[in-house]
C-alpha cells in the first residue's frame, strides 16, 4: 500500500516542531471578535473554539461565529488528538440549553454549530440534553439553521433516535482517522460503529456529516477506503483538515500534507459520489459549515468548476 509522497523540507518542519506557511493563521482581532468573546464569557459557554484550540477561531469569532460546546468542558474519553480535557464531568447544567439558544439569539447567528463532550457515565449519554438545546435553539432562533456535532452515543439507538426527533437541519459525527489508526486516535471508540452512527442517522432522514484528519500516518488507500465507506452509509458531507499536535502529551503529527494533496481528496471525493467535500489544511468540522447545509450546493461548484476548466483546456 503506497502512502503519499513527503518532500524533505516538509520532513524537517516535522521533526523541528515548524509549522509550513499555509498553516499559518492571523491573531483574533477586531471588535466582533471582542462581540463573541464577551457573550461567551457573559452566558458561561463553552466554545470547541477554545477547549479544541481550532486554528480558524479568530476568523470565525471575527465574523460573529462560535462552534458551542455543550454537557460542560470535560469527556469521558480520552482521544489522542483531543485537547479538550477528560476526567469525571461536573453534574448536568439543565440551564445550558436556554443559554446557549440565547446566546445564539444575541449573537443573530443564521447557522449555529453544537457540538458536545462524550458523557458515557450518564445513562442518556447527554442526549436528553442535546434534545433539549436543539429544541430551545429552535424555538428561540426559528430562522437559524443547525448542525450538531455529536457523539457515537456507543451506537444506541433510542439515544441516536431523540437526535433525530429534534430534527436539526444537519447531523455530523466525525470518524477523525482511517480505520487502522481507529484504536490508536480514538480509543474508546470504533470506527464501524461510528459507520453505523452515521447509517443510522441517515435513514431517519438526517443530511449527514463526518470529518476525518491528516497526517497522523494514514496512507492514501486508506483515505479513499474510508470515502468509500462514508458513501455507502450514506453520508452527505465530508471534511478533510490537517491534524495538529495540541500539546506534547499528544499523538505527534506524523506528516504536513501539502494543500496540492487535499484538493487530490476533494477531487476524488466527489468523484465517489459525495455531496460536498470540504477539504483543505486548515479545514475543521465547522468551518463553512453554513454551505454544508444546502444539498447539491458542493457538488454543482464542484462541476461548474470541472466545465470551466475543461473549456480552458480546449
Amino acid at each position: 500500500m503506497d502512502t503519499i509522497s513527503t518532500t524533505p523540507p516538509e520532513k524537517e518542519l516535522v521533526r523541528s516542531g515548524k509549522k509550513p506557511g499555509w498553516l499559518r493563521v492571523k491573531l483574533p482581532v477586531g471588535e466582533n471578535y471582542k462581540h463573541v468573546r464577551n457573550l461567551v464569557d457573559t452566558h458561561r459557554l463553552h466554545t470547541i473554539c477554545e477547549s479544541g484550540n481550532c486554528p480558524n477561531m479568530g476568523e470565525c469569532w471575527g465574523a460573529g461565529t462560535a462552534t458551542f460546546m455543550i454537557l460542560g468542558n470535560t469527556c469521558t474519553r480520552s482521544c489522542g488528538f483531543c485537547s479538550v480535557a477528560t476526567g469525571r464531568p461536573g453534574p448536568v447544567d439543565w440551564e445550558e440549553p436556554r443559554r446557549v439558544a440565547e446566546a445564539i439569539q444575541l449573537m443573530k447567528v443564521k447557522h449555529a454549530v453544537i457540538t458536545s463532550v462524550d458523557r458515557d457515565e450518564l445513562p442518556d449519554g447527554g442526549s436528553s440534553i442535546w434534545y433539549n438545546t436543539i429544541e430551545a435553539v429552535k424555538g428561540l432562533n426559528p430562522d437559524t439553521t443547525l448542525e450538531t456535532l455529536i457523539p457515537d452515543f456507543k451506537g444506541n439507538a433510542d439515544q441516536i433516535k431523540r437526535i433525530i426527533l429534534a430534527a436539526p437541519e444537519v447531523v455530523s459525527h466525525n470518524l477523525e482517522t482511517v480505520e487502522r489508526l481507529t484504536r490508536q486516535v480514538r480509543v474508546q471508540a470504533k470506527y464501524h460503529r461510528s459507520l453505523d452512527v452515521l447509517r443510522q442517522l441517515k435513514q431517519g432522514g438526517m443530511r449527514t456529516k463526518t470529518g476525518i484528519m491528516l497526517g497522523l500516518g494514514e496512507t492514501k488507500e486508506e483515505v479513499i477506503q474510508s470515502m468509500r465507506h462514508l458513501v455507502e452509509v450514506g453520508c452527505d458531507v465530508l471534511t478533510l483538515g490537517q491534524y495538529l499536535q495540541p500539546t506534547s502529551k499528544h499523538l505527534p503529527v506524523h506528516r504536513f500534507v501539502h494543500p496540492d494533496e487535499f484538493a487530490e481528496y476533494r477531487e476524488i471525493g466527489y468523484e465517489l459520489g459525495l455531496d460536498y467535500v470540504e477539504s483543505g489544511p486548515l479545514v475543521r468540522s465547522s468551518y463553512h459549515s453554513e454551505k454544508h447545509v444546502i444539498p447539491g450546493w458542493g457538488r454543482n461548484q464542484w462541476q461548474s468548476e470541472r466545465s470551466v476548466a475543461s473549456t480552458i483546456a480546449s
